[in-house]
């Protein structure tokens, strides 16, 4: 989760494995918009000496839809290359890491990855269609911070290094960084049990007690861009205000592989990978835990493969989650208007509209994140709303990780800002919190704001671009430092 091991097709590929996507109006920069899009799930840091990189056989790309037809009209695409100084050697880093300002590389720095970013205007996969232009190439990715010896100053004399500013405008980074979302996959994935209220469970083994997060300490492998307002929108201006309809733009992120991959071995009888044909994509991912907790397991892995533009054929599983009836049956008595609903009614109109179409003018007073009709899954953002928290407002934060549904339009399903909530977002949607928007006879139960699972995120965030947390330590792993990051 969000999309951590999600299907099991991709949970067996993790270096193409989509695991969350954020897009926001950058707090610090709000003339721009910050898109990233993580991979490679659960990491631990003291991964070495094969520490985790990004796979340089892997297309990744992170698309913006403009017009609201569920078709990228811009892409960016990121492509890896690994260089290995040595092969004599199983040290990944030879000596203590520096940054070699001349070469713009990094001293003893054995396996090292460099990026290329290729900007891409209308449907990606039609080539009669687009237009390419390459914007960087030779961009570096840090390293893992490794440890005190091999890694030292890490916050401050690698990772800034590894943060460009293309003449292009667009403002670039990809490497590791401590995964940024939060959720108690212990307790969930144990017949739905949410530990804050878990007394009340259909099997009580338990007392009430507070949520685990079941991804602090881990690292991901980030791409993250911050791209001007302007290069984003449909007309290539800013919006008039939150009630233009070219103020909201759908996100979305995939991976690709090649069609064929043939094994062969080396000169040095080293096993190589051949490969060949058009790009398949294998992983995507726009709102937060849908093909975990919507899609059927028979249908994981080929949602992972569609296009947002044909999603209405998945639409059932919108307008009856299953979700929203082992709720009322793992916690009994709790919420029954919630049970009624689903028993005489087949639609869910809210959750449609949060998460297939955009929440339309009149919902919600002051605020719309509408796309139109087609049905896509996607992570919209009105760029014409300002962010909670600047620089001259940094707190702004303290109340309000549930977005929308706290009243801060500015979090998701607005987008999505990298310390959301989205666990407790879309459980108490999925509970019927905002479900009185469409079906005014409908009362939430008294419950519904229960639907927490009680985590917080330990890691800290940056305050500037890319706003993820700096990556935990290999030396400090599994430490109670570690969890102090």
């Amino acid at each position: 989760m969000t999309s951590h091991r999600e299907a099991p097709g991709i949970s067996s590929d993790p270096a193409a494995d989509n695991t969350d996507v954020y897009a926001f109006v950058s707090p610090d920069k709000p003339s721009t918009v910050t898109l990233i899009s993580n991979f490679i799930p659960l990491q631990g840091a003291a991964a070495g000496p094969n520490f985790y990189r990004f796979d340089p056989s892997v297309l990744y790309e992170i698309m913006i839809d403009n017009n609201g037809d569920g078709i990228e009209e811009v892409t960016y695409q990121f492509r890896f290359q690994t260089n290995v100084g040595s092969g004599a050697t199983f040290l990944y880093n030879t000596g203590q890491v520096s940054y070699n300002s001349s070469t713009n590389s990094f001293t003893n720095l054995n396996v090292q990855q460099t990026y290329s970013v290729i900007k891409v205007i209308g449907p990606r996969r039609n080539p009669a269609e687009t237009a390419n232009t390459v914007l960087a190439t030779g961009l570096l990715v840090p390293p893992p911070d490794i440890g005190p010896r091999s890694t030292p100053n890490y916050d401050t004399a690698i990772f800034p290094n590894t943060v460009y500013t293309l003449k292009s405008g667009e403002t670039v980074f990809a490497g590791p960084r401590a995964d940024g979302f939060y959720v108690d996959l212990g307790s969930i994935f144990d017949l739905g049990t949410l530990r804050p209220v878990e007394s009340l469970h259909l099997i009580p083994t338990l007392p009430n007690a507070p949520g685990v997060d079941g991804t602090s300490g881990f690292n991901v492998h980030s791409i993250a861009i911050q791209v001007p307002i302007t290069e984003l929108t449909s007309t290539g201006k800013l919006p008039s205000g939150v009630a233009d309809p070219t103020a909201t733009i759908g996100v979305w992120s995939t991976a690709s592989r090649q069609q064929v991959r043939v094994l062969e071995t080396n000169q040095y009888n080293q096993p190589i990978a051949e490969l060949a044909g058009a790009w398949y994509q294998v992983s995507r991912l726009g709102n937060p835990l849908i093909n975990e907790v919507m899609i059927p397991l028979s249908q994981k892995d080929y949602w992972n493969q569609q296009s947002p533009a044909g999603d209405s054929q998945f639409v059932a599983s919108y307008n009856a989650p299953q979700l929203q009836g082992l709720i009322p049956f793992l916690y009994p008595g709790v919420f029954p208007n919630l049970a009624a609903y689903a028993a005489a009614n087949t639609t869910r109109a809210d959750i449609v509209a949060i998460l297939l179409t955009g929440i339309p003018t009149g919902l919600v007073p002051g605020f719309q994140n509408y796309t139109g009709a087609v049905q896509a899954d996607e992570l919209r953002l009105n760029v014409a709303i300002p962010p909670a928290i600047t620089t001259t407002n940094p707190t702004a934060n303290a109340t309000n990780r549930l977005g929308l549904l706290g009243g801060d339009a500015s979090g998701f399903p607005n987008g999505r800002r990298v310390f959301d909530n989205v666990t407790a977002i879309e459980l108490q949607a999925i509970g019927g919190a905002v479900l009185s928007l469409v079906a005014p006879k409908f009362v939430p139960d008294a419950a519904v704001s229960a639907l927490n699972d009680g985590t917080t995120n330990a890691v800290s965030y940056l305050g500037s671009f890319p706003y993820l947390g700096h990556p935990y330590q290999g030396y400090l792993a599994n430490t109670a430092e570690a969890l102090q990051n």
